[in-house]
């Protein structure tokens, strides 16, 4: 089974969210199970610093060894914080995809509605729902 944090929400793209309940400014990223399906990761687009998003919206991509996949936004807000290093090592995304190969923040408007639980998430996956 695919490590799946339980204190980060997820969304059925495979990102995944940090902070929720800290405030204002949540972490996102792509989920271990989504690094694992890509394959070596080459390549990372995250959106600029400034950018107004919403849930749902194309704000990056990912392209690896396999294939080129679109990260989408998982709450609406602006982007307050990209990650430098995983661009400039996109492979961090396969190494520490919960850690160093965060991706982006997001000053959050308000909280998400599509999120799933870690249980729910790993549910997902499993082809449980």
């Amino acid at each position: 089974m695919t490590n799946i944090p339980e204190a980060l929400s997820y969304t059925k793209e495979h990102e995944w969210v940090a902070g929720l309940d800290e405030g204002s400014t949540v972490t996102v990223g792509i989920t271990a199970h989504a690094a694992d399906q890509l394959g070596d990761v080459v390549y990372v687009q995250v959106p600029e610093v400034g950018a107004a998003v919403s849930a749902g919206d194309v704000v990056g991509e990912v392209e690896s060894t396999k294939s080129v996949s679109d990260i989408f936004c998982p709450v609406d807000g602006e982007v307050v914080e990209t990650n430098p290093a995983v661009v400039d090592d996109p492979s961090l995304i396969n190494s520490d995809p919960y850690g160093e190969g965060w991706l982006f923040r997001v000053r959050v408007e308000h909280e998400p509605e599509e999120v799933l639980t870690a249980a729910e998430y790993n549910a997902f996956i499993s082809g449980g729902s």
